[in-house]
């Protein structure tokens, strides 16, 4: 549970998710030729651990005109928090982001995610979070995202940018489900929390440390 755990335990898997990269640099993710022209919007279906921390990153990616979360890969009937919690369900919890094509890619968003939003290579767990629900997992809607996360996934594993293997599932969408309503922005509406001061916002930092040129400082939940 992402509520319980104690300070010491998260400075000691923070400094080993750290490492995670192995030093090479990042490279971009690989062009694939769209089957249509591009729409002026679309939308990206991604779990990498608690979905507190990959809203907090994605809605503030310029370009990104939306974001939500919820529960990817289960049921309509077990897409409930308190249910998912008990890591049978199949879900991962997940992010949906709305974008506009013409001013950030695919490619780009999956950039995001492998390098500063998630470690792609825990398998079933993000820090201090252990489950199947918090898998890494990016949840393809059309042959041109599963060929871009497929090629990215291979040339990153090529070029040893991370210490360990990826393990990221590229999976068809079948059906997202919306979070509980207090779960959707809750970085930005609860920004000294404890799980979000410690794990989540030196995640956010790092992005914007990483990506200045892509940071937008309002965030998809200002209103």
């Amino acid at each position: 549970m992402k509520f319980l755990y104690t300070r010491g335990l998260l400075a000691a898997q923070l400094l080993l998710a750290a490492g995670f990269l192995s030093g090479a640099s990042f490279p971009d993710p690989p062009s694939v030729t769209p089957v249509a022209p591009a729409a002026k919007k679309a939308t990206a279906v991604l779990a990498g651990g608690c979905f507190w921390g990959m809203e907090g990153i994605f809605e503030h990616v310029k370009g990104v005109t939306d974001t939500q979360v919820g529960y990817a890969g289960g049921s309509a009937k077990t897409a409930h928090y308190e249910r998912i919690e008990l890591g049978d369900t199949g879900h991962a919890e997940s992010i949906k982001i709305t974008y506009d094509p013409e001013k950030i890619t695919y490619g780009q968003l999956l950039k995001i995610y492998f390098s500063v939003a998630h470690d792609p290579t825990t398998l079933n767990r993000q820090h201090n979070d252990v489950g199947t629900q918090y898998r890494s997992s990016i949840f393809y809607q059309d042959e041109d995202q599963k060929k871009t996360a497929e090629a990215y996934i291979q040339s990153l594993n090529a070029a040893h940018v991370f210490r360990s293997p990826i393990v990221t599932k590229v999976t068809p969408l079948e059906a997202f489900y919306p979070a509980e309503t207090y779960h959707q922005h809750f970085l930005d509406n609860n920004p000294t929390q404890g799980y979000i001061a410690n794990v989540d916002i030196p995640l956010q930092n790092d992005f914007k440390r990483m990506y200045p040129e892509l940071w937008n400082p309002k965030s998809t939940g200002s209103r």
